[in-house]
């Protein structure tokens, strides 16, 4: 059994999208899913709630409520964890894992406040002792535009340091998970796709893949990477 937590301190930062796009992904791999909500905020039960008997089945936990008791069964338990939590509530929470999702939005704001929370879990011995992994993954990154990647392009050829805020956004994030050591396992752009599955209870690999192909292909990294033996702990229960 597999389980994977999305959290940070910090809101707003996508963790019950990514959650329920985790969830339906692998349902549509034909995998046993589990997606345990925390969070009182319920976003990823009415997720869960508003999806079409038709799609893959996913069982949903209201587990900020009722016990968080999973089949054996089971492949894969996706953890929604509501933002603030600290302490012996954070390290409780931990422990339920064996991969660890942090989505950052690339503000210097968000930055700033993972790099705290990050700090707080790297203090979590269970993290130290590899009994869980940890990863970053950037969320709803605005794309610079074509005339935008063009002018940084020519310009930098000519040997003049020019970059937009976007891309000096996205570069400060890369160099701080690299002081920390810490992977950095893709970007996902700010996307409508998002918003149409979400409130129909479905994830990007529901929709038409013509529609949803550029996020598909910014999710395949970080799908290699959780199915890789750097994302799993060993051993796994």
């Amino acid at each position: 059994m597999r389980k994977i937590m999305l959290l940070n301190a910090k809101g707003g930062c996508g963790k019950s999208t990514i959650a329920t796009n985790l969830a339906s992904y692998y349902a549509m791999l034909g995998k046993s899913v589990v997606l345990a909500d925390f969070d009182r905020q319920g976003s990823s039960t009415e997720w869960l709630e508003a999806r079409p008997q038709d799609r893959p089945a996913i069982r949903g936990l209201v587990a900020w409520r009722d016990p968080v008791r999973v089949a054996r069964s089971t492949d894969y338990v996706i953890m929604d964890v509501p933002a603030g939590a600290h302490g012996p509530v954070l390290t409780a929470l931990v422990r339920r894992a064996h991969t660890l999702i942090v989505p950052v939005l690339p503000s210097p704001t968000d930055i700033r406040a993972a790099a705290h929370f990050i700090h707080e879990l790297l203090l979590v011995g269970k993290i130290v002792r590899d009994e869980s992994r940890l990863a970053v993954i950037a969320n709803r990154v605005h794309e610079n535009s074509a005339i935008q990647n063009s002018m940084e392009h020519v310009l930098n050829s000519m040997s003049i340091s020019y970059s937009t805020l976007n891309t000096q956004i996205y570069h400060n994030l890369e160099r701080f998970l690299s002081r920390l050591k810490i992977p950095f396992v893709a970007t996902l752009r700010e996307s409508n796709n998002y918003l149409v599955a979400d409130a129909r209870g479905l994830g990007i690999f529901d929709l038409n893949s013509s529609q949803a192909h550029r996020d598909i292909e910014q999710w395949q990294p970080m799908l290699k990477w959780l199915e890789s033996k750097r994302s799993i702990p060993d051993p796994v229960d």
